[in-house]
């Protein structure tokens, strides 16, 4: 009976020591594997993380306060981000014609962020909508002509982009005289003038991010107001950073004179369609 006792003792005794020396290795693991110690973000370090974001279109603030708008705009940066094709082609774009665009907008007082209107107009490649519409801004016929472009059977300078900047310039700041805000002019400058003039008098009130306003046009700010957010700050939307000046190509201030092409068996006729004769715009 007595040795049964020591027997079982035994058994118990090594289970003992079994078990201390597991959970001293555990520990040990445990210990080489995470820090001793959890740094806590300052209160500084939470003020920044815990800080909401801001965007913001010509100076006006996008009112994120808006549930709707809020959902709205986080719909469109979700859809330009993390590596999507398209958005991916136009950073390389931008970066290249960006630099053409935006001397032209400050000689004009246009405010900057204008610049991202034929990006997401046109994808800065010019080109012609089943509208009639056509070239980097996308201008309709009679208002490239109101403002200023040769548009005819011989040439169509709504493919200049400095020349169509300019008329663009020129179409913008005249929208602002009549609605003296820049997110309603981006509005008039997709919609039309007339079509948003009636929606502000049958609406009664003049606040884009309130008004009622057909897909296109009520999707427009956001999708310009997207593409500045994810341009700017590639890194935070899952791009590599780009080095605008490695991009950028470069402008000649002056063409080469007409005599230069012609030794070279290009035709006068075909030099005019390509406004090599027309004097720099400015």
């Amino acid at each position: 009976m007595i040795k049964k006792h020591l027997i079982a003792c035994s058994v118990i005794l090594a289970l003992i020591i079994s078990s201390k020396i597991f959970i001293s290795r555990n520990a040990a693991t445990h210990n080489n594997s995470f820090p001793q110690t959890v740094d806590f973000p300052s209160p500084q370090e939470k003020k920044v993380s815990s800080s909401k974001p801001e965007f913001r279109f010509a100076d006006e603030k996008v009112p994120l306060h808006n549930k709707k708008v809020s959902l709205k705009m986080s719909r469109y940066l979700k859809a330009n981000s993390f590596k999507h094709i398209q958005t991916d082609r136009l950073h390389h774009t931008a970066a290249r014609w960006f630099p053409v665009i935006e001397p032209i907008l400050k000689r004009h007082g246009i405010p900057e962020d204008f610049k991202y209107v034929p990006l997401v107009e046109s994808g800065l490649l010019g080109g012609t909508s089943p509208k009639g519409a056509s070239g980097y801004w996308q201008f309709m016929p009679q208002t490239a002509r109101t403002y200023g472009l040769r548009v005819n059977k011989s040439i169509d300078e709504r493919q200049d982009l400095k020349k169509s900047t300019v008329a663009a310039c020129r179409y913008l700041r005249s929208l602002y005289k009549e609605f003296n805000n820049w997110t309603l002019v981006a509005a008039a400058y997709n919609i039309g003038e007339n079509s948003l003039r009636q929606q502000m008098t049958a609406q009664g009130h003049r606040n884009y991010f309130k008004m009622r306003l057909n897909r296109e046009t009520a999707s427009y700010v956001y999708k310009l107001v997207s593409m500045k957010e994810i341009i700017e700050n590639p890194l935070k939307y899952g791009y590599a950073a780009r080095n605008k000046n490695l991009l950028a190509q470069k402008v000649q201030d002056k063409p080469e004179p007409l005599k230069h092409f012609l030794s070279r068996g290009v035709e006068r006729d075909a030099l005019k369609a390509m406004s090599l004769e027309q004097p720099e715009v400015m």
